[in-house]
């Protein structure tokens, strides 16, 4: 399996579409993700900024790209760290200022060490800073402090930026819809994410720890050069209704089931599925109704997840499945409408949530790519109060779920069980393609692997 990437062109056009937007009169910044410490001298594996690899693809910390339309001198300028043979022997190669404009595209490229000064000429004469405060409290110091220091000079003619304006209306609108190349990776990240999902399945028995079947997951990532793309979920029985349980420490038990959380990330892009089944590769009576009941409310939300259906639609037809469902199962009492509307209650007292909120309390997904829960408005339109229109090119997870805790007004037979089916799913012109379609989820055939 060939591995897909992202060609210099594609960074290329996103520059161009970011710099066309921008105005004559603008500037954006957008710096680089950093090191960050784990311990004392170790550090942290380094993920880059979402945002600054999109428009550049450039894998390295200590940077930061400036987009300036119509300089003469080149419209893109890439500060970032100089070759240096010492530095590169301990730490790994560098670009280089050489290598950030042949292999990565820039316009004009300077050492870090020279940002502070040049910044100034690069601000002067542009009348806004397009730049996103509040994400990097230590680089909001530097771009406050530039444009004050031009602002400072307005007596002697400076024409200084006015003002400051959130750059990621721009980018994560961009972002939201992926291209045939970025889709590609994306179908690749979950291919592999599959692979591992399908061998957890198989090697998963009682009395193994919850550990050691992430291991298996991580085998499958690692081996074909991928990181996970988030702090996988291997929960067994009670561990299963914690929706974010990370601490994958506790032994696994005959006749619980197991839930895995866990997506691979391939050139910074992400996959998410989400797959449980039991432990001893056979559904209970109860597990299997539930499990079912969740399936079958997938089902109804992908349907749904088509192009001119609103990102709500999926939820909503996930949710009036599982209502009735906890209905026919004796879960919930009275009627369909009651189990989904909010109670009333008597002045003064607290609002009480939807009946079936006690067992699906999350919604049924949420937007995917270079971020696990990736970037893009999910609300448009005046004041941001219509839920958007779903369009070919976008993609969501679809993970409808039921956890059954113990309480007083739940039979005991269905207590600790969690379950959560998750998907990713593209948006195309016709319908919808499910990208990580290649881990079984129907009871049957998930029996039948975990047995075989």
């Amino acid at each position: 399996m060939n591995k897909p990437i992202i060609p210099k062109e594609e960074y290329a056009a996103r520059r161009r579409r970011l710099l066309d937007r921008l105005g004559k009169d603008a500037l954006a910044v957008v710096p680089s993700g950093g090191l960050k410490v784990r311990n004392r001298d170790a550090e942290y594996p380094f993920r880059q900024d979402s945002d600054f690899h999109y428009l550049t693809g450039f894998n390295e910390p200590e940077a930061v790209a400036v987009f300036v339309p119509g300089r003469e001198a080149g419209e893109y300028v890439l500060f970032c760290r100089e070759k240096n043979e010492m530095a590169e022997r301990w730490s790994g190669t560098r670009a280089g200022l050489d290598g950030a404009k042949h292999w990565h595209g820039a316009d004009d490229a300077h050492p870090i060490s020279d940002l502070d000064k040049l910044m100034l000429d690069l601000l002067t004469g542009r009348d806004q800073v397009h730049y996103d405060l509040g994400v990097n409290p230590d680089f909001d110091l530097n771009v406050i402090r530039w444009v004050n220091h031009l602002r400072a000079k307005a007596r002697a003619g400076v024409r200084a930026p006015h003002s400051i304006v959130m750059l990621d209306r721009i980018v994560h609108e961009m972002r939201l819809f992926k291209s045939d190349a970025e889709v590609a990776v994306m179908r690749y990240a979950a291919q592999i994410a599959a692979r591992a999902h399908t061998r957890a399945m198989q090697v998963c028995q009682p009395g193994k720890f919850e550990y050691e079947v992430e291991a298996e997951l991580l085998h499958e990532f690692r081996q074909k050069g991928m990181e996970p793309a988030y702090t996988s979920i291997v929960g067994g029985g009670k561990n299963a209704c914690i929706l974010h349980y990370i601490e994958n420490r506790d032994t696994l038990r005959d006749g619980d089931l197991l839930l895995i959380d866990a997506g691979a990330e391939h050139e910074c892009y992400a996959s998410d599925i989400t797959r449980t089944f039991p432990i001893n590769g056979t559904f209970s009576p109860e597990q299997r109704a539930l499990y079912q009941l969740v399936l079958d409310a997938q089902h109804a939300a992908i349907a749904v997840a088509i192009p001119g259906k609103t990102w709500d639609d999926p939820h909503q037809a996930a949710v009036k499945v599982l209502a009735q469902g906890l209905l026919d199962l004796g879960i919930l009492s009275g009627t369909l409408e009651q189990a989904m509307q909010k109670p009333e209650v008597a002045e003064g007292e607290a609002p009480k949530e939807e009946p079936y909120r006690q067992f699906y309390m999350h919604k049924t997904g949420h937007w995917l790519g270079m971020d696990v829960h990736d970037v893009g408005d999910y609300k448009v339109g005046t004041g941001d109060d219509e839920w958007r229109t779903l369009q070919p090119g976008m993609v969501l997870t679809v993970e409808p779920g039921l956890y059954i805790s113990p309480a007083d007004n739940v039979d005991s037979k269905w207590w600790n069980i969690g379950i959560r089916i998750e998907d990713d799913v593209l948006i195309t012109a016709d319908g919808n393609e499910v990208l990580s379609a290649a881990v079984v989820k129907d009871i049957d055939a998930i029996e039948q692997l975990m047995q075989g």
